[in-house]
């Protein structure tokens, strides 16, 4: 298959569904000059992949895809069911260009435009949104005698449910919001022990709110003009223990220890002689940007981030990111899919741009 269109959007997760459906509003035709390539088989993004116990009751918050508000929910839902259903309701209403299972294997600059390559063909394209967040990337940091380790071990993403772990001792490594949470679960069943490299820091200011929002996204977006690589959000809002998670505390489970030296056939060895027996190691080591199908674009800084003005690309105005650094979120992906919209309209058709008022300000919110 080979199609050629005016703007391609990789990755239709939140930040990808709302660039896509910006695009089409501001008279980008849909298929004939705006696709998106789906990798997965279904609608959802990384959220049809999540593990069966993360509840509605349990996420922090789905924020509305632009023109359609979430429906309400019953808290006990699984989270893998009620966000597909309501982003497969959403590119059937706005009959969204979404075309799936497309993997977009290499992203390069041919005679001044871009070649695709993916495993259903080769698309072509005069600007590139990429919207294709994290989930595909868990980072899995590397200890000395990890190889030799006879137990099971597995990152978040391969998380299934607490179930399978009745009787073992988990070790659990990271100091995010997942690890707290999946914690909770496991330690109903299993001993636990937890391990962060740095000391974790409680929150006890009450919900996460526009204040400390508007933080988060000025610091993550200090690191990505700098053309540094975006930091985990935990490392500014810190953690908070939620209602679900309160027996778990009283239990002692959030008792952390420091990382350990090295890993053995049998567990993990601190540098002070003591030594922990493990059955699994659980790594809740996060994520990272999974860009690697646009390495042929040459975008990244030698510090390994990739410089950004807004959401584009400053060595690149027609490549945006979208879902990352400060718009890894879903509010910040609605933000930002709206904003690559507006700059891609203003760049491939300035003639459908509203005219601007003689005082300056934009005629379009």
């Amino acid at each position: 298959m080979g199609v050629d269109t005016r703007v391609v959007v990789i990755g239709a997760g939140q930040a990808g569904l709302s660039a896509a459906y910006h695009l089409v509003r501001m008279g980008f035709t849909p298929y004939d000059e705006v696709v998106v390539l789906d990798r997965n088989p279904a609608p959802g993004g990384a959220w049809q992949h999540r593990w069966d116990s993360l509840t509605m009751d349990d996420v922090h918050g789905i924020a509305n895809l632009p023109g359609a508000d979430v429906p309400p929910s019953i808290g006990a839902e699984r989270a893998n069911e009620f966000v597909p259903r309501y982003y497969a309701d959403y590119e059937a209403r706005f009959g969204l260009p979404v075309v799936r299972p497309v993997g977009v294997q290499s992203v390069r600059e041919l005679d001044g435009r871009f070649s695709l390559s993916t495993d259903a063909g080769t698309w072509t394209a005069d600007a590139i949104v990429n919207a294709t967040g994290t989930w595909n990337r868990p980072f899995l940091p590397w200890y000395p005698g990890i190889e030799t380790f006879r137990g099971r071990q597995l990152h978040t993403s391969d998380y299934n449910g607490a179930e399978e772990f009745t009787g073992q001792h988990v070790l659990v490594v990271g100091g995010g919001a997942s690890a707290v949470q999946l914690l909770a679960e496991i330690s109903e069943v299993a001993s636990t022990t937890w391990v962060t490299r740095r000391p974790p820091e409680w929150r006890t200011d009450g919900e996460f709110g526009p204040e400390l929002g508007r933080k988060i996204i000025a610091k993550v977006e200090q690191r990505v003009r700098a053309g540094l690589p975006p930091r985990s959000v935990v490392s500014v809002t810190g953690l908070q223990l939620r209602k679900q998670e309160q027996a778990a505390y009283e239990r002692g489970v959030y008792t952390r220890l420091p990382m350990f030296e090295r890993i053995t056939p049998d567990g993990v060895v601190w540098a002070d002689g003591r030594s922990q027996q493990a059955d699994a190691i659980l790594w809740a080591t996060g994520f990272r940007a999974d860009l690697a199908h646009l390495a042929p674009l040459h975008l990244r800084e030698p510090s390994g981030g990739i410089r950004m003005d807004g959401t584009r690309t400053v060595l690149d105005p027609r490549i945006h990111l979208v879902g990352y650094g400060p718009s890894a979120s879903t509010i910040g992906g609605n933000r930002a899919g709206f904003a690559a919209a507006r700059e891609l309209r203003d760049l491939l058709k300035p003639e459908l741009a509203p005219a601007r008022s003689s005082s300056g300000g934009a005629g379009e919110r």
